[in-house]
Order: C-alpha cells, then structure tokens, then sequence
C-alpha cells in the first residue's frame, strides 16, 4: 500500500490567506498557530470565550499577523463578526470534558452540535473556502453525552456538506482523533503532577487502552483535510494504542519516581477501549498509509433504488480500535512521551 505524503510545500496552500482558529486558545489551537506562525499566512484569527487565555497568548505571542475575537459558538452573531474576510476555518471549540457532559449534557449540546452548526453557517455565508471540524473517537459508537454530542457534530457537518454539493464555494470535512497527549483532555498532565507533588497516581482501569499521538501528528492530519478533503469526508488519524498501566509504569520510569498507584475504578461514561472507526465506516473507508478516508453517504432519502444485494459483506469488516490497533509497550511508550516538549524539559533537568 502506497503512502500517501504530504507536499513539502502545503504551507503555499495558505499564502497570503487568513484562517479563523474557534476554540484557538486550547492545546489544539495552540498546535495549530505554532505551525503557521512562521509561514506567510496573512492572518490567524483566535476566536474563543476566555479573554484571559487570549491576553496570555498575545502577550506570550506578540505577533501582529494573529487576530484575538472574544465570542462564543453558541452566538451566530459573535461567530459572524470573526468569520468575514476569512479563507480556513479549523473549528476546534468545544465541551470535551467527559465527567462534565455528563452531568451537564445540554451544555454540550449548545456548544458541540448548535455551536458547529452556527460555524458552519457562518463559513457559508461569508464565501469561506474550506472548514475542517474536530471531532473525536468517543463520537464512533458513542456511550456518553459528550460522544453523542460530537457524533451529533458530525452528522450536522457531514449533512451541510451534503446539501451544499461538490460545487459549492465552501468544502466541509471532519478529522477525528484518539487521545492526544498532555492536550487538556489528557490524563498525562493529571498525573506527571501527582508524580512531582508524591502523591498516588489515580487509574481507573488498568486494562483501559487508550490511542497516543502527539499534537504535531494532529495539525499534518488538519493540514493534510485542508489540502485533499472533498465535500463530507470524515478523516481519521490512525495510531498506537497503549494499556493505562504501562502508560503509568513508563511515566514513573521516565520520572525515576516509586509513586503508588491507585485504582479509583471507571469515571462517568468512560469506556474500555476507544473505537476510530466504526464497521460500517470501516466498509466504505479508504486507507491512504497514514489515514482512513470516510466518504460521505452520497445517497438521498429514497432508499428503495440504492438496494444492492450482498451488504452482508459488511458482518465480515471490524471495526478499528484502541484493543486491536498497534499496542505500545513501556519502550516504545517512553520513546513516544519523550517527544512531548515539557516531558523531555523535566528529563533533562532531573
């Protein structure tokens, strides 16, 4: 199978253009602004709800090419007011805190799905060229609100897409990520903290495996969306799995600390294994090396003339997951944390 690379010269794609960041003061629009800082982009625009995270960022930044907007998803308006003369949008605003959607679920609902449709909209009145939606695994197969909400996300971008049409000014596509590591919604944070403040490391379930990529390995795949995405693709980086406990015994190694471990048993609405692909994704996917490309259903709402005999063949597909992707072990584990900046700064001091 032939991989597909990335041109040396995507960056081209954005010269002179400007590109909104929603959500841009999180750990992914933090990724995404580095990797463009120092290209020729004409303008990066923040557009998030905390105005202490932005003066963070501009006075950290200091750079005239990035634009701060104080607003929300939720209002159209606020949306609007950033999004006119825009070229890219990468939306990544969003409630991804699984515990707190729990309890709070109609929060995620205002934020993950009406939040991405006023965006969408939004990026479609104002002529804007191309908008890449972050999801995420827990939206394959989905068991809690937060999940539900982005694949609710999902069907919301993948269905304008549609109804606008492969002429359309503006192309829609979604990527969906595993765990990324020491983003927010990581736990490795939680617990390089616990490990430098001695006290135990808290895990749920120590056979719970979970995706590991880097931030870096993110923005190629938005990059990589940006340049090859066709109306209502769905991207899905692929990657290695790894169990909770080797993930703790390889921090602790990496540390050099004899923390306890602590098994404090499943939170809210977590699984055991996380799901990127679902089978009957898996059916209709293309893998290009790096990536699974899920096409849009193309079909419309009159089911009876897209019969076709013989879908049975879907039973003999499985679906693509955190327990039968590539399994990390501490080595390989280690070698993979130590590309986290922050991780190899504290090696290299202790």
């Amino acid at each position: 199978m032939n991989k597909i690379k990335q041109p040396k010269n995507i960056m081209q794609l954005f010269s002179n253009k400007t590109l909104l960041i929603t959500g841009g003061t999180g750990s992914f629009g933090n990724a995404v602004l580095k990797r463009f800082l120092d290209t020729d982009i004409k303008e990066i625009r923040i557009f998030s709800r905390d105005e202490k995270k932005q003066d963070d960022m501009r006075h950290r930044i200091q750079n005239a090419k990035v634009k701060f907007y104080i607003g929300d998803v939720r209002d159209k308006r606020s949306v609007d007011t950033a999004m006119r003369g825009v070229d890219y949008v990468f939306h990544a605003a969003a409630l991804k805190q699984v515990p707190s959607c729990e309890f709070f679920p109609m929060q995620a609902v205002r934020t993950n799905v009406i939040g991405t449709e006023n965006v969408l909209d939004s990026a479609v009145d104002f002529g804007v060229k191309n908008v890449v939606v972050l999801s995420t695994d827990k939206a394959a197969y989905p068991i809690n609100a937060m999940g539900i909400s982005k694949a609710m996300m999902e069907k919301v971008a993948i269905a304008k897409a549609r109804s606008l049409g492969n002429d359309a000014e503006t192309t829609i596509c979604c990527t969906r990520y595993g765990n990324v590591m020491a983003s927010r919604g990581s736990v490795i944070p939680l617990w390089i903290d616990q490990i430098k403040s001695g006290k135990p490391i808290t895990i749920t379930d120590p056979g719970m495996t979970r995706y590991m990529m880097t931030l870096d390995d993110a923005v190629d795949l938005v990059l990589y969306a940006f340049e090859h995405g066709n109306q209502g693709d769905l991207f899905v980086q692929k990657a290695p799995a790894v169990t909770l406990e080797i993930l703790a015994e390889s921090l602790k190694e990496l540390y050099q600390a004899d923390t306890e471990v602590k098994i404090i048993g499943t939170r809210h609405g977590e699984k055991l294994y996380e799901t990127l692909v679902t089978r009957e994704e898996m059916f209709r996917s293309e893998d290009t090396g790096d990536y699974f490309r899920i096409p849009a259903d193309a079909r419309d709402l009159n089911y009876d003339k897209f019969f076709v005999e013989g879908q049975e063949d879907i039973s003999k597909v499985e679906d693509y997951h955190s327990h039968n992707t590539f399994r990390l072990d501490k080595e390989s584990m280690k070698q993979l944390l130590l590309k986290l900046p922050e991780i190899r700064e504290d090696v290299m001091q202790g």
